[in-house]
């Protein structure tokens, strides 16, 4: 009966009505729910990559610590090995950025599809000079490939860091003083590149030419320094015969490469060629810089592009460096490509009486 009755009930649609408990069988009846809630056992989901962010930035901050506290245990101990070696670590962080820096100019200068002269001042003078830097650290790099070489190095490096350093990791004394010193070895070819112009104008055609020649090199011999219209009224001379890089003796042009820091030892077509190249660089960068305006240049800015110039700017204060540059760019700027050789002697009758009482 209790399965009649179900079935009639499920049939006639009579399931909302009351049954009695009793009656449903206990197949069909519900489960009764427990007296509290069910309790669900939490489930905590960890991501991996904020795990991992999380222990590489303990990690961090960890070597920091480390890193401070053996930074602060050499200063302590080791003043004077702290010096070195705080200017390594500076020195390195400075020539990754710097890095950085020239990749970021290269790659502008493919997208663009520009030349090295069409750069700004101060990218082309970042340029010109992570090259040289480059060619010095070349060696180092070479040497320190063997096993257990660059335990060499780094002696070879610490005895003699004003050959085998690059700028970047000299100490600011060191800096001071191997300027000073490569100063000094090119300062001798300066008397030698005068008394070669001396000699030369003796033998000159012009009368009118040779009289401001001479004229000019009696007043630096004497000790005085010349104007830049000076130097401009014998332009001509050094486009062709006698003072034009193709005319000059193998000998001068050594005595050039000196000023330039470039070496002599190559022979004499790659010395002239590289002579050239350098002067040209150096009128591009005049441009750019004359464009850029001088005065907007930094105090260090400013200096350096003295020094590249034939001005031992150490010697000097920036006020004292921006008016020599003033007149090096009035001389500079006005020269042809086919005059550059003027260049190089202006680097030279422009630079060697300067203020001469302040030891330029």
């Amino acid at each position: 009966m209790a399965r009649l009755g179900c079935r009639f009930v499920l049939r006639f649609g009579l399931a909302s009505l009351p049954v009695p408990a009793a009656s449903v069988p206990r197949t069909l009846r519900l489960p009764k729910p427990p007296p509290w809630p069910a309790l669900r056992t939490p489930v905590r989901q960890f991501s991996a990559k904020a795990n991992s962010k999380t222990v590489f930035s303990a990690l961090v901050s960890k070597a920091k610590y480390i890193n401070e506290k053996y930074e602060r245990f050499l200063e302590r101990t080791f003043p004077r090995f702290y010096v070195l070696y705080s200017t390594f670590l500076k020195g390195i962080q400075v020539f990754y950025a710097e890095v950085k820096e020239i990749r970021r100019i290269k790659a502008n200068m493919a997208h663009k599809n520009i030349q090295f002269y069409q750069l700004p001042y101060r990218e082309m003078e970042r340029l010109r000079q992570f090259r040289r830097d480059l060619i010095k650290a070349i060696p180092i790099g070479i040497l320190a490939i063997p096993p257990f070489a660059n335990y060499l190095v780094l002696l070879l490096m610490y005895l003699f860091p004003r050959q085998l350093l690059i700028r970047h990791f000299w100490t600011p004394k060191q800096q001071l003083e191997f300027l000073d010193a490569y100063h000094s070895t090119r300062k001798e070819a300066y008397a030698e590149v005068v008394d070669d112009l001396m000699h030369l104008s003796h033998f000159l055609a012009d009368p009118q030419l040779r009289k401001r020649m001479l004229h000019l090199c009696r007043k630096v011999q004497e000790g005085s320094h010349p104007d830049v219209i000076e130097l401009k009224a014998v332009r001509t001379l050094f486009e062709g015969h006698p003072f034009s890089i193709q005319k000059l003796s193998v000998q001068q042009v050594k005595v050039l490469s000196r000023i330039l820091f470039l070496t002599p030892r190559l022979p004499p077509f790659i010395l002239r060629y590289r002579l050239r190249t350098h002067l040209l660089e150096l009128s591009h960068l005049d441009r750019a810089m004359l464009k850029l305006g001088v005065r907007e240049l930094s105090d260090e800015e400013t200096q350096v592009a003295c020094y590249t110039r034939g001005l031992n700017s150490v010697r000097f204060s920036p006020l004292q460096c921006r008016l020599w540059l003033d007149q090096w760019l009035e001389l500079s700027c006005s020269l042809k490509d086919t005059e550059a050789s003027l260049l190089a002697h202006g680097m030279v009758l422009l630079s060697i009486n300067y203020l001469s009482s302040s030891k330029g």
